[in-house]
């Protein structure tokens, strides 16, 4: 796990990470205004989560959810990278709409801080390989419950999820989205066209649907769509973060009944790290191939 930094309580600071020199403002603005975490926890929490998440954003072109006056405040996606430093890395991608942006790297902690320093509370990297993200790395199912549903009703359908995948050969993963949702992803590392894994994931999603009020997101699977990042914080009433899971925790919590066992805070997850192993590395590194779904 990175080093734990310390920042002052309130004021500003000069940084000395890695290398670069960041001015940090205003680091006791609340964000969370139901829980007080303030900014600069939030960088504090970012730089020692950076070993784990920053593989995860790689050379991936990454939109800001900036929330530059706290959760309760006005909220925008941020594309183009306005305001870096000159030593950051941007990436020009062409949105649906035909613009163009050149969108920020974060691939070390000296502009995941600068990131954070902005009130950007959420990570949402383009998940695409290739020059235009035009391939398919991995698959992508967002369980989202109806709003009476929670947290346990996608992770029932996340366990049945991950044994239709398993029919096919496939090893997934799963995290939650930082609210009441769930994630699994299914590593393939090895180039696949986004229109058979889309076909793929809708397929999949249709032999599951009607049985969970739980609704199954595979549009996701697009080389124009983002997705929050793992140990992302959530612009929600806590710090909550999108946190990678091991399947026997689903399971456990299902079993047990105990929505709270699948939401972390980012006090929560940092301690999930301790070890040094990120049970998302996975993702970024086994290789599949989509198989058609049994009959």
């Amino acid at each position: 796990m990175s080093p734990r930094l310390a920042l002052p309580p309130a004021g500003s600071t000069e940084l000395h990470l890695e290398g670069r020199r960041l001015r940090l403002t205003s680091l006791d603005k609340v964000l969370w205004p139901a829980t007080g975490f303030t900014k600069g926890r939030m960088i504090e929490y970012y730089v020692a989560v950076a070993d784990a998440l920053l593989p995860h954003l790689a050379a991936r072109p990454l939109t800001l959810g900036r929330f530059p006056d706290g959760v309760e405040g006005p909220g925008f996606a941020q594309t183009e990278c306005r305001g870096r430093p000159e030593w950051m890395a941007t990436k020009r991608l062409r949105l649906r709409s035909g613009e163009v942006r050149d969108f920020c790297l974060i691939e070390d902690a000296p502009s995941l801080a600068w990131a954070a320093n902005l009130g950007a509370i959420e990570l949402h990297p383009y998940l695409g390989a290739g020059d235009e993200g035009e391939e398919a790395v991995l698959a992508l199912f967002d369980l989202d419950p109806e709003p009476d549903a929670g947290p346990l009703a996608a992770a029932r359908l996340a366990l049945r999820l991950r044994s239709l995948l398993e029919e096919s050969g496939l090893r997934s993963f799963p995290k939650t989205s930082g609210g009441l949702g769930m994630h699994v992803y299914v590593p393939l590392n090895l180039p696949h066209p986004y229109d058979a894994v889309r076909e793929f994931a809708r397929a999949a999603a249709g032999r599951l649907g009607g049985e969970d009020p739980v609704r199954i997101d595979w549009r996701q699977n697009h080389p124009r769509r983002s997705t929050i990042a793992p140990y992302s914080l959530r612009a929600a009433d806590r710090p909550t973060v999108s946190t990678p899971l091991a399947w026997e925790e689903v399971e456990a919590a299902v079993r047990d009944g105990q929505p709270g066992a699948l939401r972390f805070t980012a006090d929560e997850a940092i301690p999930r790290l301790a070890g040094g192993d990120d049970p998302f590395r996975p993702v970024l590194e086994l290789e599949q191939r989509l198989p058609p779904l049994s009959a």
